[in-house]
């Protein structure tokens, strides 16, 4: 059963007003920054640029120097920003004792795809040069952030890097077509996300490319020789289809996939871990993975 703070978060979402369909971007952008929670005051976020990608170096007072989880922010590809997800990363970082480097990919419409997924792979390959060894290196990312993660073990694994430990997949967008059963059988459950704002997002993301490009719709893809999988998702989400999907694709190619259905949970509950019990007990699976798997021997050393 889900805690009673879950109803609290669950009434604040749906008593939110929604920006009307003509909205402009940076008003968007401007108005999910307004709603962001300021990351804890024992945590620290130090701006680097990352290959030519501005990010910043969120650390929590017990991170190591060895582990680092590279974070993809999510937002549609359209929306979100290192403001917006530093208070998670933070909490990552806390739960997973390592250095979170959260990554202000380029958004669309103005930089359509690749953009987002040739950021996460320039990030990625400054993190090497830096000498952080790839064994030593987890990604995560929530909604399009997690389907950007997959795309970017897909892009690592297709350029001949070395295969990051893991990877952990929040609310994963897997599908910019939008085909899973709950877009619509969860539709009345979820008061984050429509089938009708993610195809607009998909839209201006793909930019004329096709919905089933895999680095886009990374349940198109051969995902032989991923590095094993955390999936997170919350039953109550429309999304959660691309999660199942994913989940069941992944082990057919021969994937290590934890997968985790929260019961009652909205799109991203993690982002309510400050209010919500379910959210902080989430994130201290991500962080339990990301220590089991980072650092950990590699069976296979390149993707």
């Amino acid at each position: 059963m889900a805690s009673p703070e879950s109803k609290q978060v669950l009434d604040m979402l749906r008593g939110m007003p929604r920006p009307p369909a003509d909205t402009p971007i940076e008003a968007r952008r401007a108005g999910m920054e307004q709603f962001a929670r300021p990351l804890e005051a024992d945590c620290t976020a130090t701006p680097v640029d990352a290959g030519g990608v501005p990010a910043e170096w969120v650390t929590a007072p017990n991170s190591g120097d060895d582990a680092v989880a590279l974070y993809l922010h999510g937002g549609g590809y359209v929306i979100g920003s290192i403001v917006t997800h530093r208070d998670l990363a933070g909490r990552i970082a806390r739960a997973a004792r390592a250095r979170v480097l959260l990554i202000d990919y380029r958004l669309a419409p103005e930089h359509p795809f690749p953009a987002a997924v040739d950021d996460a792979v320039a990030a990625y390959s400054w993190l090497l040069q830096q000498g952080v060894a790839p064994g030593n290196i987890a990604l995560s990312g929530d909604s399009a952030g997690g389907g950007l993660a997959v795309a970017t073990l897909l892009a690592i694994r297709d350029r001949g890097l070395p295969r990051p430990a893991a990877a952990a997949c929040i609310s994963p967008w897997v599908d910019l077509e939008g085909l899973g059963e709950s877009m619509t059988t969860r539709a009345a459950l979820d008061p984050m996300v429509q089938i009708d704002g993610l195809r607009d997002m998909a839209s201006q993301y793909l930019g004329g490319a096709s919905a089933r490009e895999p680095l886009a719709s990374p349940l198109h893809a051969d995902l032989a020789g991923l590095p094993p999988l955390l999936i997170q998702v919350g039953t109550s989400e429309t999304l959660f289809d691309d999660a199942t999907r994913l989940d069941a694709k992944a082990r057919c190619a021969g994937v290590e996939v934890h997968f985790e259905a929260w019961d009652e949970m909205v799109h991203v509950f993690q982002m309510f871990a400050g209010m919500l019990p379910e959210g902080q007990a989430a994130i201290e699976h991500i962080g339990a993975f990301i220590r089991e798997k980072v650092g950990a021997p590699q069976l296979v050393g390149t993707l």
